[in-house]
Formats: C-alpha cells, structure tokens, sequence
C-alpha cells in the first residue's frame, strides 16, 4: 500500500514499488504512450515525480540502449499498471527491478486520468509518495519544498571531448540528453562538454567552430551566470540552444520567460514552422516558456509556435547566426520530423 499526496491535500491510494522510501517533488505528467525508459534518464526531469498518462508502464522492461544519462533522474514515478512481466528480446530486467536498483520510488494503481485532469485544471502541484498515511507534518512539507540548484546536480563536473573528424561543437551541458550527443557524433562532429558554469573564455578557449546549449531542468532564470556567459558567447560564435537552451538565449537577449500552468511533456506535440508554413510533430519536455510579449522584435524574429497554446516554441537572432528551439529535434522518446535542425546548425559554421 502507498499514497499520492498533493499539495492541495488530495491523495490517491495505490501500491508502492521499486524503492519504499518517502519521496516529495513537483507532480508533472507526460502523454507519451512509449519512452518511460528515456523519460525517466532524461536530466530535465531532475527533482520531478513523473505521470504517465498510458495505462501500462513497463511492458517492454528495460534495455541497457535507451537511455538519456548514466541513471534516472527523476524523483518518483506514478502509474496506472506496472507489467511485471514485459516481452522484449532487448528486455534486461522489470521496470520494478530498474527502479530498485537505483533507489527510485513508484506507486502504482493510481488513477491517472483523475490525476492529469486535476494538474490540468489547477495546475503543477508539489507531491509526496509515501506508504503511511497522510500525516499533517507531510503537508507542512509539501507547503515548504522548493527545488534548489537542479542544474548543478546534472551537469557535468568537468570538461571532456569526444573525437570526430568534423566540426568542433562546444556542448554547455546543462543536463544534457545522450541523443543530443548522439546527433552530434552521427554527423562526424568532434565535441569538447563544458560544465553549466563555465565561463566564455574557457568556452572559446578551445576554439570551437560553433557552441550548443542543451536542456536542463529548472526555472531558466536561476542560471544568471550562464546568461551573462552567453550574452559573450553569442558575439562570437554560432549558437543554437535546445529547450533550456532556447529559453536562456532569449533572457540573454532581454526577453523574459514564465512557468506554465503544467507544461509541455510527451512527444505529440504539434508545432509550426513560421519560416516555413509547415508543421511538425516534436518532443517535448519544459515546465517554462518564453514570454512573447518581452521579445524585442528588433533583435529577436520568432520562427516556431505551438499550434496547442500559441507559446513560443523557436527564435532566431537577426543580426547573428544563433538560434534556438524549445522543442528536441533529437527526439527519445518521439518523433524525429526535426533532427535536421542539427544540420541546419551545422551549415552555419559553413555559411
């Protein structure tokens, strides 16, 4: 037996699995109807307890391939079905048995409809999962958690390279995602990762031909040394920022961003191609957009949107080859409609 708690005092019962520790984090969900593997590895869900909305989770286990970092990294997980019993020939070992592995904490026998319609009509809410019951202390709790310094906990703590025959890419890793790297080696990039708090100067002491801003998690403006690094950054290379990556190109050049009301997570999410007139089906994974209103159209030219609610999901900078898209082009889980984008940054070194 366990228990979802919410902020606002609801709680769900269910059964807990993988780790029987108390766990409290931001309740977000996730639409997609595959990917738990790479959702749950993913660096921006850092600090996060995780719905999915598909019935079953964990029908096809877990492999040693489909991964985002070295380990998950979110702080729960909730569930209508766990399979105890996936059927995969890349299968390794049970969801459960992953979850235990690491330490995490699940629950399933959730009702997950009724959780994701409460989150969309009052928004992200702070939760805890825990196997006694709901205590007053436990809602004392859940009114103080605040996330602190998420970035910090997933980026690298040091600087390394990986060797390619092509373009040298400086990737500021903020919690950066495997695929992003991944699309980078499969064009034959050469790629030196910088921790999030590197300074421009030893960014561009490597002398790189282009620099990559990657996801992460968190509130974007909780990076203020990472804005002023890219405000340097930006006057002296090719740049192109994916999801948190984007956002802090806009506050470098002035714009704000806010929290949605619950964010944009799954990998069905339509956006339109402004420069273009096309639309695409793209991954998604951000708790945080930019504010439209605050771009400065002088500087800033918006080339991408989501057809669901309108917020801005790509801009471009019009006096400099930068760039950034709030959506992954890399994909996993998801489509991958966009993964030309890596192409088209890579032709701005060449251009």
């Amino acid at each position: 037996m366990g228990f979802l708690i919410l902020e606002d005092g609801t709680v769900f019962q269910g059964v807990i699995f993988g780790s029987q520790q108390r766990v409290v984090g931001e309740v977000v969900f996730n639409t997609g109807m595959t990917g738990y593997q790479e959702i749950l590895t993913d660096p921006s869900y850092y600090g996060q307890i995780v719905v999915m909305t598909f019935p079953m989770i964990g029908n096809y286990g877990i492999n040693q391939l489909d991964v985002e970092s070295d380990s998950p990294k979110v702080k729960g997980l909730v569930v209508r079905e766990a399979c105890a019993t996936p059927n995969n020939w890349m299968s390794r070992e049970t969801l459960e048995e992953y979850l235990r592995k690491y330490n995490i904490t699940a629950i399933e026998g959730i009702d997950t409809r009724a959780l994701t319609r409460k989150i969309r009509e009052k928004g992200t809410m702070v939760g805890l999962i825990t196997p006694y019951p709901p205590t007053r202390e436990d809602m004392v709790q859940l009114k103080e958690y605040t996330l602190r310094n998420p970035v910090d906990n997933v980026t690298t703590k040091q600087i390394y390279t990986i060797p390619g025959e092509g373009h040298h890419i400086a990737v500021v890793d903020f919690g950066v995602k495997r695929n992003i790297i991944g699309s980078l080696r499969h064009r034959g990039c050469r790629i030196t990762v910088f921790p999030a708090k590197s300074k421009a100067y030893e960014v561009l002491s490597a002398d790189p031909d282009a620099i990559l801003l990657t996801n992460g998690p968190g509130d974007p403006k909780d990076n203020i040394q990472a804005i002023e690094t890219i405000k340097n950054l930006v006057e002296k290379k090719p740049v192109f920022g994916i999801c948190l990556g984007h956002q802090l190109l806009a506050l470098a050049a002035g714009a704000d961003t806010h929290k949605l009301k619950y964010g944009h997570r799954g990998c069905n999410h339509p956006v339109v191609d402004l420069t273009r007139g096309r639309t695409y089906i793209t991954s998604q994974n951000h708790g945080y957009a930019v504010k439209e209103e605050t771009v400065d159209v002088r500087k800033i030219e918006i080339t991408h949107r989501n057809l669901n609610d309108g917020t801005v999901e790509g801009l471009k900078y019009k006096d400099r080859p930068v760039f950034g898209v709030q959506f992954h082009p890399e994909a996993c889980p998801g489509p991958s409609d966009t993964e030309f984008i890596f192409d088209e940054f890579l032709s701005l070194i060449d251009n």
